[in-house]
């Protein structure tokens, strides 16, 4: 019974591609040729073959790349920056263009820092708190624009990555590129926090052969392997791969934690012809890791009598905690130009996910102790699929002196979600000498019921030109979702459904230095699924930004600068019922105003550089708990910034050829431990470095290999990441060094 919800959505999504191929074929012949009866007016833009064409009576389309506009955003970008994002906008469009704050985080920029997570790929980017919750090895968890976005914000090539309430944390060695949205983006994904979301790129096939293989050892006893290969499949190269695979053996901070992984990606793309690619994507991961350490403010941001508790100290139990999860995804992206007009798309991915879960953790100190440890054990077995696809119409035509993209899409995702948990008191820890009892406590059941959750979306966006100056982005979407809960041992089931609407308004102007100031709308809702006391459910969280902002992509330099201002508001937020305590109301509200500045540049020779700086007001404006009225939200910084710099010293530097050299520094401002603040977390101020030596300098037997080393937190800064109260507070990340030696070809 479970596989007829997802052959309905294959038959579903069938039938739309099938219904925008019949839109195609009636439509695009009309479109083309309106846009060519009005193309000679475009003659400012038309390249001198065109314009001798159109003296000589010829119709003229607008200038369109037919081959390929819509893959370059999803194209390997040599360097640091960036000019054109596919998650802004859903089609190809240059960073500049966009009116929304926009970060794309490129292959070679992962691979300069050798970043082992999401967490750690976005640490230098403006508007992202990153690893609120430590060396966490179960999830990669960060906050944008104040909201968290590691549940519902995450996505992996323009489809939800989130399962349910389970989520991963995706290898970032598959990834081609990371693209960070700041502000609302439910106009065309859905459902999702009003901060921002995150759009992984998998690496994809390649037009020519090439591959790598890397060996690294590090820190918590790091050993790790990978490896990538990508390339055509026949002389016409109609057909492509690529494949990539890690291995890793690791350890956690704590020493005791486990931090293994196995993934393996294979990839294939068909190309009958020049208008028309198909792209199997497919990728598997399996984790051996642990639960976070929950830990107490007082030994931890303060001293107790006894000092202050180690950063390596494992607060579960070692011969029992482990959480193991293994994922697979199998999918396609199906792409067909008709004309210089009209196109359409269709991404569908199906994926499975499991995790076996057992966790003691810390629940706060025992009374009148400044050592021991109240703990309670947590067991769960979850496994959760879903099916998504996203199907979109492109049409590319003028109207006059106005030229039009216009995107039409609907998109469909259905999950099942099934969770069997249970809870029991476990024994105290001493935090400064801890004796494991190794026992584990009796249980009492928590869940046991499958959730299965419905979600359709349609939305219409219309990028609009006038001229070479201003660019006008317009978007509508129309929500409709649905939910049953079974519970697994009643046999009792629930539902709601309810439906929401969104849209988004900006302005751009492109000035010819490389300016484009610009201002926008944008708003995002989110499901709160449940019913309150009273068996009420509960309407969806929204949100609402305005946002001004200024980009600069000064001609013909690979560098690329923005800075934006915003107000972004988030209503319907739960807060204490003042005629029940029992029972929550919807009458909460969260207010973030804040300031972005980013810029990322290769300004002269070897010299690249990354910097950041955010500023975030941050308050809640509405709630019935009166000691957090007017208060900053719990763990929210106001400040935060960041600059990386790295030189390549080239021929002219003699013996120091090859060498390149790279140095961050990272700056978390304070946070309160809790909504009521009664208690702050410090600021930190974290050092990172990198060394590479491209070993062919050394002779010809060495064509290829490279070594790297790189170090995090370079002081071995003790410090707390954040504090959600004053008995669950987090180490962040100490000192982690990683060397690594590669061949490339």
């Amino acid at each position: 019974m479970p596989l007829l919800p997802q052959r309905r959505a294959l038959l579903l999504s069938a039938t739309a591609l099938a219904g925008v191929l019949a839109l195609a074929e009636g439509v695009a012949p009309a479109l083309a040729q309106q846009t060519a009866q009005q193309a000679p007016q475009q003659t400012p833009q038309q390249t001198p073959q065109q314009t001798q064409a159109t003296a000589q009576g010829s119709v003229v389309l607008p200038e369109i790349s037919v081959s390929g506009r819509a893959e370059r955003a999803l194209e390997p970008v040599p360097g640091f920056v960036a000019r054109q994002t596919i998650t802004g906008t859903k089609t190809d469009t240059p960073l500049v263009e966009v009116p929304q704050s926009i970060s794309v985080i490129t292959r070679d920029s992962l691979d300069a820092r050798q970043a082992q997570s999401i967490e750690e790929a976005m640490a230098y980017s403006a508007g992202v708190q990153v690893a609120p919750y430590g060396n966490s090895g179960r999830y990669d968890w960060f906050r944008i624009r104040g909201f968290s976005a590691d549940t519902y914000g995450l996505f992996l090539d323009g489809l939800r990555y989130q399962l349910g309430n389970l989520t991963g944390k995706f290898e970032p060695y598959g990834l081609e590129r990371l693209e960070v949205v700041r502000g609302p983006a439910s106009v065309l994904f859905g459902q999702n926090e009003p901060g921002g979301l995150v759009n992984m790129v998998s690496r994809r096939p390649a037009e020519e052969a090439h591959g790598e293989i890397r060996l690294s050892a590090g820190t918590h006893d790091r050993k790790q392997g990978e490896f990538t290969t990508s390339g055509p499949l026949d002389a016409e190269g109609k057909w492509s791969y690529s494949l990539t695979g890690l291995l890793r053996d690791a350890n956690l901070q704590s020493g005791t934690g486990k931090d293994d992984r196995a993934f393996i990606a294979p990839s294939l793309q068909w190309r009958p012809d020049d208008n028309t690619r198909i792209t199997f994507l497919a990728h598997y991961q399996r984790d051996r890791t642990h639960g976070d350490e929950f830990l107490p403010y007082l030994g931890t941001v303060i001293p107790s009598a006894r000092g202050r508790i180690g950063t390596g100290i494992f607060s579960g139990e070692p011969d029992l905690d482990h959480y193991n999860r293994t994922s697979w995804a199998l999918g396609y992206e199906v792409e067909h130009r008709f004309n210089a007009v009209f196109a359409v798309r269709q991404n569908l991915r199906y994926t499975k996910a499991d995790y076996d879960w057992y966790q003691t953790y810390g629940i706060g100190l025992a009374s009148g102790s400044q050592s021991t440890l109240n703990r309670l054990a947590y067991d769960a077995q979850v496994d959760a699929s879903a099916i998504a696809v996203d199907n979109q119409a492109e049409a590319r035509f003028t109207t006059g002196p106005l030229r039009h993209t216009v995107l039409a899409g609907f998109d469909f995702s259905r999950t099942l979600y099934n969770i069997r948990s249970q809870y029991g008191l476990a024994s105290g820890l001493d935090l400064y000498n801890p004796v494991y009892s190794g026992v584990r406590p009796a249980m009492v059941a928590l869940n046991n019921g499958t959730t299965a959750t419905n979600q359709f979306g349609a939305y219409l966006q219309d990028q609009v030109k006038l001229g070479e100056h201003w660019v006008a982005t317009l978007g509508l979407r129309q929500d409709w979702y649905d939910q049953d809960i079974t519970n697994g041992s009643t046999g009792s089931r629930s539902s709601q459904s309810g439906d929401s609407f969104t849209w988004r308004a900006g302005l751009t102007y492109l000035a010819p230095n490389g300016l484009a100031p610009y201002v926008s709308y944008s708003e995002s809702f989110l499901p709160d699924t449940g019913t309150n006391f009273y068996g009420e459910a509960y309407k969806p969280t929204t949100g609402q930004q305005y946002e001004i902002g200024l980009k600069y992509q000064p001609p013909g330099r690979a560098s690329f600068l923005q800075a934006a201002l915003f107000d972004l508001t988030k209503q319907n937020v739960k807060t204490t019922d003042p005629a029940n305590a029992a029972n929550s109301v919807q009458t909460g509200e969260i207010r973030v105003r804040g300031a972005e500045l980013e810029g990322v540049a290769h300004l002269w020779g070897g010299l690249n550089v990354i910097a950041s700086a955010t500023w975030w007001d941050a308050e809640i404006t509405r709630t019935n708990t009166a000691s957090a009225r007017g208060r900053r939200p719990s763990g929210i910084p106001e400040w935060m910034a960041s600059l990386y710099t790295e030189y390549g010293f080239g021929q002219e530097a003699g013996r120091l050829d090859g060498l390149t050299l790279g140095g961050g520094i990272r700056f978390i401002g304070r946070t309160p431990a809790g909504d009521d603040h009664v208690a702050t977390v410090p600021s930190a101020t974290l050092f990172d470095a990198s060394l590479r030596y491209d070993l062919s300098k050394l002779g010809t037997t060495f064509n290829g290999y490279s070594a790297q080393l790189n170090a995090r937190n370079l002081e071995d800064k003790r410090y707390v990441a954040t504090c959600g109260s004053l008995s669950s507070c987090f180490y962040g990340e100490g000192r982690s060094i990683i060397g690594t030696l590669a061949y490339r070809w």
